[in-house]
């Protein structure tokens, strides 16, 4: 009788890939469902709060937070599920030769012939992120409509949600149509040497719209107001002057009308840096902490209802200490690191890609035997055949991330702002309902952010000396 392993090695070549890329999703898959499993009995069984948590957290928000991660855990589940059943069915019915062939007789009936490649690639694309748009329409749904609005953070109606996910679309495919059009173009015409300019190509774009993102493209989906004068934006820029951080604008984003979680950030390139506050994050501008005026009633009965009971957001000092973090990301330098690390990826990736992309077996293995087009060649190689690679790297991503908090937390120490840190951190968690417990294997896979007690511990070791 044939042993498996000489099976596997008479299955033609295409066969053998296609069966890795197969198992190799369900491995990962598996993995993950194992440590959500974990994670949940965690949640299950922690239901009263820990003694070193006596002083962080009261008993009803801690069963608050175990509820809602306990449903959004469920939920991811089986949203988790459906996705990979679905990436399963797409390869075994040959789902991407289908659309493919599809994409040709739409772009063939608009009078381009299979020699324009990169319009049926166009037309490839633009199906391919309608399917996927439609097929997590119910998913996006459920979780914005059932769960965040059963635990309390939604702020959407329906109307507001399905305009945002329509220019969602729109603006993704004015970003994603030309910007792909070039970048085979860029392939087909580059030679020997085609992977250095792709690259190069790739680079410049996530430059300008990194640079653009802010200005033009956030502010379709959100409102930004400058923070008004005032002593908290004196002390934004007297914390921004002392570390020499080139702050030109201080914004609010109207966060609230989404949801009411909270966060803050910066962006921008060498001496343009903005610094953008979610109001949520305001005690003094969070909209979920403002009495509607007379005569607003109506729609802002419910809103009003769910927070009599709590004030959101951060005093001064601690939207401080939380924006020392986050300066703290720009002055060790965990920026760049960042950008750096990631444009090395992205080299080596076409580097690699460049070497495989004559295979014809990679394209066979994904049913396509006649034809080998860039796009599909792209698809495959970055997405099938680098999972194992990007695994790894993105694990590995995840942990420099944590040391990278804990390094951000230390600077907002010495600036003096443990205490202030301290408080913030608390209040955050307490804001969005983060769950302090976890379980070890699942926080060290999935946490980008240390715990929140280690956090807490790590600030307290220096807040007495």
């Amino acid at each position: 009788p044939h042993s498996w392993s000489q099976l596997w090695t008479e299955l033609p070549a295409e066969k053998r890939i296609f069966c890795s890329v197969l198992l190799f999703s369900w491995a990962v898959y598996l993995w993950e469902a194992f440590l959500a499993h974990r994670q949940r009995r965690v949640y299950r069984t922690t239901t009263h709060v820990p003694w070193e948590l006596g002083q962080i957290m009261d008993s009803e928000t801690f069963e608050k937070s175990r509820l809602y991660q306990l449903d959004k855990s469920t939920f991811s589940f089986w949203s988790g599920l459906y996705s990979e059943v679905e990436g399963t069915m797409i390869l075994i019915c040959g789902g991407i030769p289908f659309l493919w062939d599809l994409s040709g007789q739409i772009s063939g009936r608009a009078g381009f012939g299979p020699e324009y490649e990169i319009i049926q690639s166009l037309v490839f694309l633009l199906l391919a992120t309608l399917f996927s748009a439609l097929t997590g329409l119910p998913w996006s749904l459920y979780n914005t409509f059932v769960i965040e609005e059963k635990h309390g953070f939604n702020q959407q109606t329906l109307g507001f949600f399905f305009k945002d996910a329509i220019k969602k679309f729109i603006v993704t495919q004015c970003i994603l149509l030309p910007v792909t059009s070039l970048l085979l173009y860029i392939i087909k015409i580059g030679g020997d040497y085609f992977f250095i300019y792709a690259w190069l190509f790739t680079l410049v774009v996530s430059l300008v719209l990194v640079t653009i993102y802010a200005d033009y493209i956030a502010p379709l989906f959100d409102k930004f107001i400058p923070l008004p004068e005032g002593e908290l934006k004196q002390q934004i820029e007297t914390m921004a002057k002392n570390i020499d951080f080139p702050l030109t604008k201080v914004y609010v984003v109207e966060g609230s009308k989404r949801s009411s979680h909270s966060n803050a950030y910066f962006y921008g390139f060498f001496k343009n840096k903005r610094i953008v506050l979610f109001d949520t994050l305001l005690e003094d501008y969070s909209a979920l902490n403002k009495e509607p005026a007379e005569g607003e009633e109506g729609e802002n009965e419910e809103t009003k209802s769910k927070t009599k009971n709590k004030k959101q957001g951060c005093k001064n000092e601690e939207v401080l200490a939380v924006l020392g973090h986050e300066l703290g990301h720009w002055k060790l330098g965990h920026t760049v690191k960042n950008i750096i690390i990631s444009q090395m990826n992205s080299f080596l990736c076409f580097f690699l890609f460049a070497v495989l992309i004559g295979r014809k077996e990679l394209f066979a293995a994904f049913g396509f035997y006649e034809t080998q087009p860039t796009l599909i060649g792209l698809m495959i190689i970055f997405q099938f055949i680098f999972s194992p690679y990007n695994e790894i790297l993105s694990f590995c991503l995840t942990v420099l991330s944590r040391r990278f908090e804990f390094q951000a937390d230390a600077f907002a120490k010495e600036l003096g702002k443990a205490k202030d840190l301290y408080s913030a951190l608390i209040k955050l968690n307490k804001d969005n309902l983060g769950f302090p417990v976890s379980d070890w294997i699942f926080s060290m896979w999935h946490y980008s952010h240390p715990p929140l007690l280690e956090r807490l511990q790590a600030l307290k070791d220096t807040k007495q000396e």
